[in-house]
């Protein structure tokens, strides 16, 4: 279950609609939505601990390594990063739709695919400031 899903089935289970919840955690609606339709996350992981005190669950039970993965690719490169992430998660998911792998294998699957995400990042980089040393 991802994020937004697991924050809204919390809300509804402490009976507060997404305006109580978002001014309970000084955050605008709107945010609160976008969390719960997915379109975004937290940017910063304090947020989930908020969150998570305000309907009495740990902040662990919010979020989970896809989701830091998307925060962190956000942190470092940006909108375009997270949505390049937030592709690469969704195509991964299908990758396993009507299969028999085990959890433990679909997380090393996951991970493994996320460092390839962090590596061709890093030489994409380093050939970008190259490349931006030659037009200069």
């Amino acid at each position: 279950m991802k994020f937004g899903e697991k924050l809204r089935t919390q809300r509804k289970k402490c009976r507060l609609t997404q305006a109580e919840l978002a001014a309970k955690a000084g955050v605008a609606l709107k945010t609160i939505i976008n969390y719960e339709n997915g379109n975004t996350y937290p940017q910063n992981r304090e947020v989930y601990t908020t969150l998570a005190n305000i309907l009495g669950v740990e902040a662990a039970s919010l979020h989970n390594e896809t989701d830091d993965f998307i925060t962190m690719a956000g942190e470092q490169y940006g909108k375009r990063g997270m949505d390049q992430a937030r592709i690469l998660v969704e195509q991964i998911g299908c990758l396993f739709a009507g299969g028999e792998l085990e959890q433990e294998d679909k997380d090393a699957v996951m991970l493994a695919l996320q460092k390839a995400y962090w590596d061709a990042k890093s030489e994409n980089m380093k050939y970008s400031a190259k490349n931006k040393k030659d037009v200069l």
